[in-house]
C-alpha cells in the first residue's frame, strides 16, 4: 500500500468524531495511513440565532471546504443532510456509506399528556417544525441550536416538553435516552442517517481508497432525495422532506416527497412508487410534480418570509 497519509478532516463536536473515526478505521482495515484533523464549523460557534437566519449554504461544511481547498485536510466526513446539494469547485463527492436509521424521534420527559392537549417542542429545523405543526397545530415550536450533545443537556434543564432529533444521531454516539417515541409519520431530512466522504476532483489516490467505502443503494437513495431538494431549491431554508427506500423484492423504489408552509398550516407531497431504472430523474420529476402543484407560489412565500 502507498505511503501517503489521507488526513481526514472533521468537525470537533462528539457526533462528528465518531463518524470520522468510523471512516479512518475502515481505511486502516483496507491497509490506509490516516490522521484525523479537527476543526469548529461557524453553525458550532453561533448558536443564538437560528440556521435560516445565518444565510449561509454550507454552514457546517463551509470550514472543512476551504481545508480541503487550502491542502490542510485529503478528505471531509459530514453528515450527509448537512451538505449543500452544490458542491464547491474541485470538491467531489467519494463515498456514501451504508445508511443508519432514517427516523426522527422525539426526546421527552416522560409525559406524553401534552400531546392531546398544549405543550412546547424545541428543535432548530424549519422542516421538523413545519411538521409537527402540522399535526399539531395548537402546539408551540422554540429553536434549538447546538451539537447533540448541546441539544439533549438545553432539553434536559429547559422546561420544554420534548425535542425532536435524528435517531441515528443519538445512537452512534450512545444518547438515545429511554424517554422517546419513533416519529413515523415525519419524512426525514434529504439523507438523513447517511455518511457523505467529500475529496478533491484531482486525488485519484484518496478517491480510490474511498471507493472502497461506497454503499450503492444509499448513493442512490441519496441521490434521489438530493436531487428533489436540489430541484426545489431548498437547503436548510424551506420545510422540505425525502425518503428514498430500495425494495429488494419488487426491485423497486418507493419515494416520498413533502413541502410544506413555515407555520404547517399548508402541505404538497408525493408518494410514488417505481422501477429501479427510473431512479436517476425520480428526485427531479418529483420536484416538478410538487412545484406544479402550487409549490413554486409556496417557495417564494417561503424565500419572502425568511427575508423579513
Amino acid at each position: 500500500m502507498a505511503e501517503k497519509t489521507i488526513r481526514i478532516g472533521t468537525r470537533d463536536s462528539e457526533l462528528a468524531l465518531w463518524q470520522a473515526h468510523t471512516v479512518e478505521k475502515k481505511l486502516n482495515d483496507l491497509g490506509y495511513k490516516t490522521k484525523i484533523v479537527a476543526v469548529k464549523s461557524t453553525g458550532d460557534v453561533i448558536l443564538d440565532k437560528p440556521l435560516y437566519e445565518l444565510g449561509i449554504t454550507g454552514i457546517f461544511t463551509k470550514t472543512l471546504d476551504v481545508a480541503m481547498i487550502n491542502g490542510d485536510v485529503d478528505i471531509a466526513v459530514h453528515s450527509m443532510k448537512d451538505v449543500p446539494t452544490a458542491l464547491p469547485k474541485g470538491i467531489v463527492q467519494a463515498a456514501v456509506l451504508e445508511r443508519a436509521n432514517t427516523v426522527d424521534i422525539l426526546v421527552h420527559k416522560g409525559n406524553l399528556d401534552f400531546l392531546n392537549a398544549s405543550g412546547t417542542i424545541a428543535t432548530g429545523s424549519l422542516r421538523r417544525q413545519a411538521q409537527w405543526l402540522n399535526k399539531y397545530p395548537t402546539h408551540n415550536v422554540v429553536d434549538l441550536r447546538g451539537n447533540v450533545n448541546l441539544r439533549m443537556k438545553k432539553l434536559n434543564e429547559g422546561d420544554w416538553n420534548g425535542a425532536v432529533f435524528a435517531a441515528a444521531g443519538l445512537e452512534r454516539i450512545n444518547l438515545k435516552p429511554e424517554n422517546y417515541i419513533n416519529l413515523d409519520w415525519m419524512i426525514p431530512a434529504p439523507a438523513q442517517g447517511a455518511m457523505l466522504v467529500l475529496a478533491m476532483q484531482e486525488d485519484a489516490f484518496t478517491q480510490d481508497a474511498l471507493s472502497h467505502l461506497n454503499d450503492i443503494e444509499t448513493e442512490i437513495c441519496t441521490y434521489i432525495e438530493r436531487q428533489f431538494l436540489k430541484t426545489l431549491e431548498g437547503g436548510c431554508t424551506a420545510p422540505i422532506g425525502a425518503l428514498a427506500k430500495y425494495d429488494e423484492q419488487e426491485d423497486t423504489i418507493h419515494f416520498q416527497g413533502v413541502l410544506f408552509s413555515l407555520d404547517g398550516k399548508e402541505k404538497i407531497e408525493v408518494d410514488k412508487i417505481v422501477p429501479i431504472e427510473e431512479w436517476k430523474k425520480l428526485g427531479f420529476f418529483s420536484a416538478q410534480e410538487v412545484l406544479n402543484n402550487e409549490g413554486t407560489k409556496l417557495m417564494a412565500e417561503i424565500k419572502n418570509k425568511l427575508k423579513k
